[in-house]
């Protein structure tokens, strides 16, 4: 249970876990179990709402909440391949599953619409 906490750091770790000074970011959440994640709605909404500031966050969550605005911009370029197919599984399930969380965290960290006219192409 506590490889899924990490998960929302998968969520966009796949576009998100940036070591910025990196020219990869850090492989050491590539073997969380995300459909495991993806299936404890607590654990996603806990995730979530530390994401949009409405709830507490872990030490990965505070990180994911840091790097997340990096990895949207660089378009998950320091990405694993691991990370780039957790990260679009990820972003797939929320789209479908929890739209209106999905549409409050890209306006957040996607105001001006530029990661989400990318993936509305790719999806």
């Amino acid at each position: 249970m506590a490889n899924m906490r990490t998960f929302f750091i998968l969520v966009i770790i796949g576009m998100l876990q940036v070591a910025m000074s990196q020219k990869q970011y850090t492989n050491k959440f590539d073997n969380v179990d995300v459909d495991g994640v993806l299936s404890n709605n607590r654990i996603l909404t806990n995730y979530i709402k530390c994401l949009m500031e409405k709830g507490p966050c872990t030490p990965e969550g505070r990180e994911l909440k840091k790097l997340l605005p990096d990895a949207l911009q660089s378009d998950c370029s320091k990405c694993t391949d691991t990370q780039r197919k957790n990260s679009q599984k990820v972003i797939n399930f929320l789209r479908v599953n929890r739209p209106g969380e999905w549409k409050l965290l890209l306006d957040k960290y996607d105001s001006k619409g530029v990661y989400r006219s990318k993936h509305e192409k790719q999806g």
